[in-house]
Order: C-alpha cells, then sequence, then structure tokens
C-alpha cells in the first residue's frame, strides 16, 4: 500500500473516530442545555411569580414605580430626610447655620436649644419601624370627619402614626385606634399628663413656633420657674411626661411646608398678619419625608355655612375658634385635595 492510500485510510478513520465521539457526547450536550433551559425558566418563573406577589400584597403601593409617579407628582423637591429632629452633637461637628429665626430657622435661639438638646436623649426607633422595606404612615388629624368612622383596628396596622396636639385617645380608639409613634405639639398645645392618651413609647415631638416654646420646654426639663407671657393660651405648668421621650422638630420642615408646600410668604408685610402651617399640615409634610406610603385621616374643616357643627371629633368647639389665628385652613385644604388627586396621600374616610 502506497504512502497516499495510508493517509487517506487514516483520515478516513480519524474522521469516523471524531463523528463516533460526537455522537457519545451529543446526549451529554443536550442534556447540559435541557439544564440551563430549565434553570433559567424557573428563576424567572421565580422572580415574576415574587414580583406579582409582592403588588398584590398589602404593602404593594411601595413598588419602584408607584413610589417615583408620587415623588414626581409633587412638583418640589422633597429631601427624603430621615433625620427629623435636632440633634446636639449637630452644634459641636459641624456649625449649625441658619439665616432664620424661629419658626422656620433657629438663629438667635441657640444657647436655648443646646440646653435642651443637653437634656434629651437620643431614642432609637425600633427596627421594623427604623428600617423596614416599606414604611407605612397614618396622619390621623382631629377632625370631626373621623368620627364614627370605625378606623381605629385599621390605623393600629401602620408602622407609624402620627398625632396633632392633645387630641385623646382613650374612649374614641374605635374611630382612632390607641397606636401613637410620634405625637406634634407645641406648649399651647400640650397635655399636662401625655401618658395619659399616649403609649410608653410615644415621641413627643416639640415644634417650636417661637423662642418662648423653647424657653418654656426648657424650664419643663430643668424644673425652673416658670414665665407665662408669651402665650396666647396658658401652657401646662406642669408636664408629668416622659423626659427623655421629647425631640424637638427640626425647623427646616416647617419651613419647606410654609415655602415650598403652601407656598406662603415666609416674611409678610409689616401690617400683615403671619399666616403659618398647621401642625396637622406639617405633619403630613414630614410623613411625606419620611415615610413610603402616606394615609390620612381626621383632616377638613366644616364649611363656614356650618359655624356651629364641632370641627373636632371630640370636644365643642367650632368654627368661631379657628377666626384670628395664624392659619389659613382654607388654602391647606386645597393644598391637601392637590396631594390627594396626585396620588401622594390618601384618604381613609369619605371627605368633603
Amino acid at each position: 500500500m502506497c504512502r497516499q492510500e495510508k493517509t487517506e485510510e487514516y483520515v478516513k478513520m480519524s474522521q469516523k473516530a471524531t463523528k463516533t465521539w460526537c455522537l457519545r457526547l451529543l446526549p451529554v450536550l443536550l442534556f447540559f442545555i435541557s439544564f440551563v433551559t430549565y434553570y433559567c425558566s424557573y428563576v424567572i418563573l421565580q422572580s415574576y411569580n415574587n414580583n406579582s406577589k409582592s403588588l398584590h400584597s398589602s404593602k404593594s403601593p411601595c413598588g419602584g414605580w408607584l413610589t417615583v409617579k408620587k415623588w414626581e407628582s409633587l412638583n418640589f423637591n422633597v429631601t427624603r430626610r430621615t433625620q427629623l429632629f435636632l440633634k446636639l452633637e449637630d452644634f459641636f461637628w459641624r456649625e449649625h447655620l441658619s439665616k432664620q429665626a424661629l419658626p422656620y430657622g433657629i438663629k438667635g435661639s441657640e444657647p436655648l436649644l443646646l440646653k435642651v438638646l443637653a437634656v434629651t436623649t437620643t431614642y432609637q426607633l425600633p427596627d421594623d419601624i427604623e428600617n423596614p422595606e416599606c414604611r407605612t404612615c397614618a396622619v390621623i388629624g382631629n377632625g370631626f370627619a373621623i368620627k364614627n368612622s370605625s378606623l381605629g383596628s385599621v390605623i393600629n396596622n401602620y408602622d407609624v402614626v402620627f398625632r396633632l396636639n392633645d387630641a385623646p385617645v382613650r374612649g374614641y380608639e374605635d374611630d382612632v385606634g390607641n397606636k401613637t409613634t410620634m405625637r406634634f405639639f407645641y406648649p399651647e398645645s400640650a397635655s399636662s399628663n401625655p401618658g395619659q392618651h399616649n403609649e410608653p413609647g410615644t415621641l413627643m415631638v416639640m415644634v417650636p413656633f417661637k423662642q418662648q416654646d423653647l424657653r418654656w420646654l426648657k424650664e419643663i426639663l430643668y424644673n425652673e420657674k416658670r414665665v407665662r407671657k408669651g402665650f396666647w393660651k396658658p401652657p401646662p405648668q406642669i408636664w408629668l411626661g416622659d423626659m427623655n421621650k421629647i425631640r424637638v422638630l427640626d425647623p427646616h420642615f416647617l419651613h419647606q411646608t410654609a415655602d415650598k408646600l403652601l407656598q406662603i410668604p415666609l416674611q409678610p408685610k409689616s401690617k400683615q398678619m403671619p399666616v403659618h402651617p398647621t401642625t396637622g399640615i406639617l405633619a403630613v409634610f414630614v410623613a411625606l419625608n419620611y415615610c413610603d406610603v402616606v394615609h390620612v385621616a381626621g383632616f377638613g374643616y366644616p364649611s363656614s355655612r356650618t359655624p356651629r357643627q364641632p370641627i373636632h371629633y371630640y370636644g365643642y368647639d367650632t368654627m368661631k375658634s379657628m377666626k384670628n389665628s395664624y392659619h389659613d385652613v382654607q388654602h391647606e385644604a386645597e393644598v391637601l385635595k392637590r396631594l390627594e388627586d396626585s396620588g401622594a396621600i390618601f384618604y381613609l374616610h369619605p371627605h368633603l
């Protein structure tokens, strides 16, 4: 056999061996492809199922696209600050510049604040409130609309519940619930015994509108002689609350509520009565910065055509008590309606 014939036979044998080897590998290759396809399909299916579950769960409003839509609809820059309260270290570790005095800044109030913040301690919220994947909040106003609503059990299910001023809870649990995470107040709206209508862990959040408010708080904290001048209504002279649960809200939030949300003049003309946000609209704005979901209840005042109708779910105050106040409640109602229409907030009950 010549050399050329041997070479051709050798090539044929090699090709045959290669073909045989490939045929043996084919089942293995097909199995590998099938496994990869099955695994990828399983991962995609699981991801789809998880997304479907989250979209249909009770916390579906925290879905990413809904959150983005909400923030875009507000038409003003929201910082999403999570530091709500003034802290003593803010004054030591960095220069705390403020161009405005209270209620929209701390200019001129630094000495009082240093004494107040030296006494109040840092209070950490539970991890399920401070670091949840979705922080749901309910802001409970004091309006008559929440009366006979039977929303108590619903309100208690939110991660954070904001309440306002000295609004009572005991005796009204069926309508307003009994959970309170933070209660916003100022001296004239303070209760002398916060423990009566708040849980032991409730944060009492002072909203200072003037220097006298910080002075009152300092006198309470240090048990000093009370000065009664400078208040439109006498504040409590004895305060039985837990000093460690007191916090001072950063005036940044009141400034942004007035300037960005309500768009009211921060420096009114000399003969014009100043207009400040209510604690209710302030709490809503704080919630918009702090929470992923903001639901509200108990907001809204009766129309002027019904001046004798009570304005709160408790007591007998009417719209007459709002006369000559430093608030524009009609304008705030319009702003709340705009927030509702944009999807930023949701009312838990029917309202006007």
